[in-house]
């Protein structure tokens, strides 16, 4: 059947939402946009069940429902067609939008032209929808105003900035930030940019709090329109040391380590913010600040921002003079803080061999920021950091696991070895995988797995064997980037590694020994214990029990608190004072457990 004799007499065309949301803003008199959107018009039909179909099988039915309407030459007739179709496809406004911005129209003027009319008369969110799932691939200039005013609509704002992100920024920014923002100061910045007065914006900005939330620091940048903020006041060290903290910001994400490259302006606003550091006042935190910022452009996902020849280190250098000068004494974990990282962004790197020789190699430790929970580990080549190009869903494996454990050593027998994972799970978004050979006079990183899909596919890369192993070799005799209670986790793990009678004899396997995240000074001793008999659950996993031992730093040094440790476990079972925190309810029961809070073995 074609679309002409499918084709059936809509119903009574109501207000489109386009029209609706111009109205309803109109006769706001504050002009401000609620947090969560503008309701929607009354009549609109609700919204359909999730997840009817499988991934794939939704996007076939997509393609086959919604891709030939987009090269007919009407769009009047192919957008009544998609009111239609779209109502019929029965998926969720969001998944029916993915799975449209999937598409890739053969003629993209005839399905410019269908967007922008589904756009601007759609009466239906489905069916708007489509027209802006279309629009972030086929969007320009003129699609702005129509995208900025739908935005203001419950739930079609994620839609909107999407389609506006290539298009314009801080309106996509905007509209991203009001349906996150929760504090008073992140609104009060979000009601400044829609003033237009730069003064109000800037004034929010100082407002905001140091810890900001990181995942939102790209689109606040954004929405005030940070780089040129900076640019008509070159001045300003106060709002420089607030760009400072946003773009340390964008390079801490846990679950995507690409934002500070996804932010257009960044490397100007680095060279701006960075002029203006030998002005902060001495205080501890601009310390901080500083010393965070020359890690992430040393080793960090912004030491990859194009830049010109030598920028990148008189930045390093600049940020290096700044520092000498802000002596002013820090809180004890602060200070131990910057000691331990003091001197890694400021070291030059290694001579480089010629041109055709092999690429030098560098591991750094980096606790990236005082009151980060963990250390990763990142690996430069050449003076560029590898893992921020290669895998944004996750940071570089701890140095317990890349460095302790020997894992970066390279023999004759190639070896996959796992640097990164994502920040949920391997199983979820997965994890970035090497290989490591030694051939002949030369280590050998090839054999890449998991690498992200956006990036470049990496090369094979050659290392000079003696250099290899003389930076690896210094690597794992290299223990200043660990705090005491870290420390006291790593010879605790060591000492456990060379005696596992210690908890064999208790029906016990080390877990994870590490630090906390919410208090890194406090050493974690996580402890499994299956069922001596081998039962399993229902689905063939056996039942096992998790022990937590957690020891607060008590300021006695660390080799002492781990001896104590192991001596402990070599005397006393650890089941009968650590802390049961999960695990099988029916093993915790048969055995007598109660859990951490007390509440005795149950679900």
């Amino acid at each position: 059947m074609s679309v002409r004799d499918e084709r059936e007499p809509l119903a009574p065309r109501t207000t489109s939402l386009y029209d609706y949301a111009l109205f309803r803003h109109g006769i706001e008199p504050d002009g401000q946009v609620p947090t969560d959107g503008y309701p929607l018009p009354d009549g609109q039909p609700p919204e359909p069940f999730r997840n009817r179909l499988r991934w794939q099988a939704a996007q076939r039915e997509v393609t086959a429902a919604i891709e030939p309407l987009l090269a007919d030459p009407d769009p009047v007739r192919a957008a009544e067609a998609i009111h239609q179709r779209a109502a019929a496809l029965g998926l969720s406004h969001r998944s029916l939008r993915a799975h449209v911005a999937r598409l890739v129209p053969v003629d993209e003027a005839a399905a410019r032209r269908t967007a922008r009319h589904l756009v601007r008369t759609g009466t239906s969110v489905a069916a708007v929808g489509v027209g802006m799932a279309l629009l972030i691939r086929l969007g320009e200039t003129e699609d702005v105003p129509c995208l900025k005013a739908l935005g203001m609509l419950r739930g079609l704002a994620t839609a909107a900035a999407a389609a506006l992100d290539p298009l314009d920024r801080q309106a996509a920014a905007v509209l991203e930030l009001r349906g996150r923002i929760s504090r008073d100061p992140e609104r009060y910045l979000l009601a400044a940019t829609t003033t237009g007065d730069h003064e109000a914006v800037r004034t929010a900005l100082l407002a905001l709090p140091d810890t900001v939330t990181s995942e939102r620091s790209r689109r606040i940048a954004e929405a005030a329109d940070l780089h040129g903020l900076l640019r008509s006041r070159p001045g300003d060290f106060e709002l420089s040391a607030v760009a400072l903290r946003l773009l340390h910001g964008m390079c801490q994400q846990p679950d995507s380590r690409q934002e500070i490259l996804e932010y257009g302006p960044a490397a100007s606003v680095y060279a701006l913010a960075v002029a203006q550091a030998d002005r902060l006042p001495p205080t501890p935190d601009h310390r901080a600040l500083l010393l965070s910022t020359a890690l992430d452009l040393h080793s960090g996902p912004a030491a990859l921002l194009d830049r010109g020849p030598g920028e990148r280190q008189a930045l390093l250098d600049a940020l290096e003079r700044a520092l000498v000068v802000k002596g002013e004494d820090a809180p004890p974990i602060l200070a131990d803080w910057i000691r331990r990282h003091a001197r890694l962004p400021f070291a030059r790197d290694p001579v480089q061999a010629a041109a055709d020789g092999p690429p030098a190699f560098q591991v750094a430790c980096v606790q990236a920021a005082a009151d980060s929970p963990g250390v990763e580990t990142r690996f430069l080549v050449d003076g560029l950091p590898l893992l921020p190009a290669l895998f944004r869903s996750g940071r570089g494996n701890a140095p317990e696991y890349l460095v302790d454990h020997l894992g970066l050593r390279a023999e004759p027998q190639p070896r996959e070895v796992q640097l990164a994972q994502a920040y949920c799970t391997e199983g979820c978004c997965g994890a970035l995988y090497v290989t490591i050979r030694r051939d002949g006079d030369e280590v050998v990183w090839g054999g890449w797995r998991g690498v992200d899909a956006k990036a470049r596919p990496p090369r094979e890369y050659r290392f000079d064997a003696v250099a290899y192993d003389a930076e690896v070799e210094r690597a794992e005799g290299d223990h200043s980037w660990c705090w005491p209670a870290r420390r006291t986790a790593r010879l605790i793990s060591s000492g456990l590694r060379d005696r596992p009678e210690l908890l064999g004899r208790w029906g016990l396997m080390p877990a994870e020994i590490s630090t906390d995240r919410r208090e890194p000074h406090t050493t974690v001793i996580r402890l499994v214990f299956l069922a001596p008999d081998g039962a399993e659950d229902g689905h063939g996993r056996p039942l096992r029990l998790y022990f937590d031992w957690r020891l607060p730093d008590d300021g006695s040094p660390p080799e002492e608190r781990a001896a104590g440790a192991l001596d402990r476990i070599e005397q006393f079972d650890p089941k009968d004072f650590a802390l049961l925190e999960r695990g099988s309810s029916e093993l915790a029961a048969a055995l007598g457990y109660t859990w951490a809070d007390g509440s005795g073995p149950g679900t």
